[in-house]
């Protein structure tokens, strides 16, 4: 599960740095601007969401435990 979780982040993270260069590039110089940042937030979006989900199905299937403060305190 580690790996899976930092493989998802290692993504949302290239997501972001693909979004960062199409909106730093396109429209200069007189080129048309393209629909490459908002197709890669929305693959961002579509990845922290997969990520999340997935952490819900592996913590309701046992795979992960929830750790941290006990409840009551």
């Amino acid at each position: 599960m580690t790996y899976f979780v930092a493989i998802a982040f290692l993504a949302i993270l290239g997501s972001l740095a693909t979004a960062l260069f199409f909106m730093m590039k396109d429209g200069t110089n007189g080129k048309a601007k393209t629909s490459g940042m908002a197709r890669a937030l929305a693959f961002r979006i579509g990845f922290s969401v997969l990520l999340f989900v997935c952490i819900l199905v592996a913590w309701k299937l046992g795979y992960i435990q929830p750790t941290g403060i006990p409840a009551g305190r």
